[in-house]
């Protein structure tokens, strides 16, 4: 799948598919050459972190785009390898892994050609590590670890944190600290090279952002499209998207912020909760899927890419469903649905983007419409995910 993906980008369509990865070999052109890091000597969209899995494919090449999108679809298939190891270390990781091959196939070439190609094994991981019965400290501070490590390559892992401590023992000695420590690393990291002032750069160089044209919240002006000459389509050259522009824009995008932060605060007041009913670890999962999909559902900017975001939750979870046993248990059915959307929403998804892109992009109402139906699939998911994470709060069912 790996290979298909690859040849997919760097043959058939690499202007359509990855383009962002000619962006980050520009960056590493930037950085090796001419000496001008991203964050140490200017502001930067992304973490810091982002610079490490930009820079291992620029070794390789910084002028070639081809060569450069080879290796960097190399990193990403070790990285995705290492992932599926561990993977098929728990019960039904194999069922699980089929899942996961089938998602990359449904998605297309962007699940591999971003930057969250990088997160998504780290995630994977991670969870993987966390849900699996033994040592519950010492594995809490490794799934720690990873998620923060990830958290600053792209923010999204970072949320997952919080059912991770909800579920650990000691959550100050599991999970803040171990948090605090990779962080305090890479901060000193970047301090020393001279970017301390520009280490939160990434949070605000976003900050004006617009309503993307393919987030959830969106789709109403999306339709309207169609047949309103007052509302318009239009690429921002600033941040390289496109975005829709009319009456009640600004203001979504803006309601779009605070909602995205109380679907967080929400999630986090449930977990208090199960932790207050001994029902934390049985929730860690259902959490992170309802955190990871809410992520996507409630965001202004709703990049394709954002999709390979439920793949770790999704994948873990099948593999070692819950502590009560969803398959013996008619409540836990959600998660074959959610396996079940999240699969239909990769493939709209891919319709959409790279492939239908420029239609839509022209006005073309059937295009519009998938897109409809692909955001109305995430909505569905993330219903399931919290119809799991209610019933995590329940007590288990008798045997």
């Amino acid at each position: 799948m790996h290979a298909w993906l690859t040849w997919v980008g760097v043959v058939l369509a690499p202007a359509a598919a990855f383009w962002d990865l000619d962006l980050y070999r520009w960056w590493m052109y930037r950085a090796l050459v001419e000496g001008t890091w991203p964050v140490l000597d200017d502001p930067w969209a992304y973490p810091a972190g982002a610079v490490l899995p930009m820079l291992l494919p620029g070794l390789g090449s910084t002028v070639s785009t081809p060569q450069y999108a080879l290796g960097w679809c190399l990193l990403v298939a070790l990285l995705d390898g290492a992932a599926l190891a561990v993977l098929l270390r728990l019960p039904r990781g194999a069922a699980a892994a089929g899942w996961w091959t089938a998602a990359l196939l449904l998605l297309g070439p962007v699940a591999l050609g971003r930057l969250d190609a990088v997160i998504t094994p780290l995630s994977m991981v991670a969870l993987a590590v966390a849900a699996t019965p033994g040592a519950r400290g010492r594995r809490a501070r490794v799934a720690t670890a990873l998620l923060t490590a990830g958290a600053w390559v792209k923010v999204a892992p970072g949320a997952l944190l919080l059912p991770l401590a909800a579920a650990a023992r000691r959550p100050w000695r599991d999970v803040v600290l171990p948090a605090g420590l990779v962080t305090a690393a890479l901060v000193g990291a970047v301090a020393a090279g001279g970017g301390g002032a520009r280490l939160g750069s990434f949070l605000t160089t976003q900050t004006g952002r617009g309503l993307q044209l393919e987030a959830v919240g969106a789709t109403p002006w999306v339709l309207a499209t169609l047949g309103r000459d007052d509302v318009t389509i239009a690429l921002d050259e600033a941040l390289v998207t496109y975005q829709v522009h009319g009456p009640g824009t600004t203001a979504a995008a803006r309601a779009l912020d605070v909602v995205l932060v109380g679907a967080v605060l929400t999630v986090a007041a449930v977990l208090v909760h199960a932790r207050r009913r001994g029902r934390a670890p049985a929730a860690l999962l259902p959490a992170a899927l309802a955190l990871s999909t809410a992520l996507v559902v409630a965001n202004k900017v709703g990049s394709p890419q954002y999709l390979t975001w439920l793949v770790p939750p999704v994948a873990v979870l099948l593999a070692v469903g819950t502590p009560d046993g969803w398959a013996r248990d008619a409540q836990h059915r959600w998660l074959v649905a959610a396996a079940g959307l999240a699969l239909l929403a990769s493939g709209l998804t891919q319709v959409v983007f790279p492939w239908g892109y420029p239609a839509l992009l022209a006005g073309d109402p059937t295009i519009a419409v998938v897109l409809t139906l692909r955001n109305a699939t995430l909505v569905a998911v993330l219903a399931c995910a919290a119809v799991g994470l209610r019933a995590a709060l329940r007590p288990p069912p008798p045997r």
